[in-house]
C-alpha cells in the first residue's frame, strides 16, 4: 500500500492543482515582520547555528544513536511562501493514492479531464488559503514525506524546515531572548527529525494510515458535504464557555468506525510525536537555554489573546486540538520516563506494534503493562 503513495498517477493531480495552491498561498499570506537584507542574513545565520548546535542536547536528553548522524535529512530556513510551496509536495505524495482512487471511481461517472481540471483549481484555490492563514503560525516542520514525491529536490530522509518571520514575530511578541528562543524552538523540531531517524519504519507507517483516513474521507465526498455543513452550524452556535473538546469541525465529521479508528491511531501517534518534542524542549535547564521558564510561560499564554475569527478558524482546521496533543503526550512521556527510564520509553520506537493507542495516551499505566515494563 505504501508504495502507491510514491507511484505517479498523470489523473490523480489534477483533481488538486498544488501549483495553484502554493501560489494562492503565497499571495494570501500576510506580511511578516519587516526586516533588513542584512537582518533577514544574519537571522537566517543564527537560525541555521542553532539547529546545529541543538542536536547534540536532543541526543543527550532522548538517548537516541539516530541524532549521531542526520545527513540524510537537512535543514532549510524558509519564509512563508516556502513553507507553503514545501507544504503542497508533502500533501501531493500523503493523498497520492486517495486522489488516484476518487478519481478512478468518478471515472464511469462523466468525470472529464476538463471537469477535473475545473474541481482541481477550486480545490486548490481553497487549499491554498488555508496554508496562507497556516503559513503565518507555523514556527517549524520536520517533513518526511516530501522526499516521496518523483518532482521534489529533497534528500531520502527529509527535510527540516524553519519559518523565519514567524519565529522572529513570536519572539519580539513575547520579549524574550532571541537565541533562546531560536534554540527551544530548534531543540522541538531537531526531536521531529531524531524520531524519524530512529524510527524508518515510521514514515511508511504513517502513509498508509493517512491513505486509509483519507480514503474514508474523500471516498464518501457527497454525505461528506453534508456533515460539513452541520459541522460548520454546531461551530457557528458553540457558546464562548462551551469547553468541550475536540479535534475540530473538519475531523468532527468522522463518523463510521473505521474512519474513528484510523484518526484515533493517527491522534495517538500525533500525541507522542508532538509531546516527546515538548519534554525534550523543556528538559534542557538554563545553563543551555537561560530563559527556558520565561519562554515556556510567556508561550502558552499568548493563546489567550486570539480574535474571534482566528479562534474561529483554529477550532475549524482542529489547531487548539494539536495543542492538546502537545499536553497529553507530554503527560504521557513524562509518566512512562518516570517509571520506565528513557531507554524503556524509547521501545516505542522499535516497532509500530510498540505505538501507543489513544486510550494508552491518557493512561500510561495501560502501555506500560502491554510493554511488560
Amino acid at each position: 500500500m505504501v508504495s502507491s503513495a510514491r507511484d505517479s498517477s498523470a489523473g490523480a493531480p489534477s483533481l488538486i492543482n498544488w501549483d495553484l495552491a502554493a501560489s494562492t498561498a503565497a499571495r494570501l499570506a500576510p506580511p511578516g515582520p519587516e526586516l533588513s537584507a542584512g537582518e533577514i542574513g544574519k537571522a537566517v545565520e543564527n537560525l541555521r547555528f542553532n539547529a546545529d548546535i541543538s542536536v547534540p542536547h536532543v541526543h543527550d536528553i532522548t538517548g537516541l544513536d539516530a541524532a549521531r548522524d542526520l545527513r540524510d535529512s537537512h535543514v532549510l530556513v524558509v519564509d512563508r511562501a516556502s513553507w507553503s510551496k514545501a507544504n503542497t509536495q508533502s500533501f501531493s505524495v500523503m493523498l497520492q493514492p486517495a486522489l488516484k482512487k476518487m478519481l478512478e471511481s468518478r471515472s464511469g461517472v462523466g468525470m472529464t479531464p476538463a471537469a477535473a481540471a475545473a474541481s482541481g483549481a477550486i480545490t486548490g484555490t481553497q487549499l491554498g488559503a488555508v496554508l496562507a492563514f497556516l503559513s503565518s503560525k507555523v514556527l517549524g516542520q520536520y517533513d518526511p514525506f516530501a522526499a516521496l514525491a518523483p518532482d521534489a529536490n529533497v534528500p531520502p530522509g527529509g527535510r527540516l524546515l524553519l519559518v523565519a518571520p514567524n519565529i522572529i514575530s513570536v519572539e519580539r511578541e513575547l520579549n524574550v531572548h532571541p537565541d533562546d528562543f531560536r534554540l527551544w524552538v530548534c531543540l522541538h523540531e531537531q526531536t521531529h527529525r531524531v524520531q524519524f531517524a530512529a524510527a524508518p519504519w515510521l514514515r511508511h507507517h504513517m502513509l498508509d494510515e493517512i491513505e486509509k483516513l483519507s480514503g474514508n474521507l474523500l471516498g464518501n465526498m457527497d454525505s461528506l458535504m453534508e456533515r460539513a455543513s452541520a459541522a460548520a452550524k454546531s461551530l457557528r452556535d458553540r457558546t464562548p464557555s462551551d469547553k468541550t473538546p475536540g479535534r475540530g469541525a473538519i475531523l468532527d465529521l468522522l463518523q463510521n468506525p473505521e474512519e474513528k479508528a484510523s484518526l484515533s491511531h493517527i491522534t495517538a501517534v500525533m500525541s507522542l510525536l508532538e509531546g516527546h518534542a515538548n519534554v525534550v524542549m523543556d528538559a534542557v535547564d538554563s545553563s543551555i537555554v537561560p530563559s527556558v521558564k520565561t519562554i515556556r510561560q510567556r508561550f502558552n499564554e499568548r493563546g489567550k489573546d486570539r480574535g474571534v475569527v482566528e479562534k474561529f478558524i483554529r477550532n475549524l482546521l482542529g489547531l487548539d486540538a494539536k495543542m492538546r496533543q502537545y499536553t497529553d503526550g507530554a503527560k504521557f512521556v513524562r509518566e512512562v520516563v518516570a517509571v520506565a527510564g528513557m531507554e524503556g520509553f524509547n521501545r516505542v520506537w522499535e516497532s509500530a506494534d510498540y505505538l501507543p493507542t489513544e486510550e494508552e495516551i491518557h493512561n500510561s499505566k495501560l502501555w506500560l503493562e502491554r510493554m511488560g515494563l
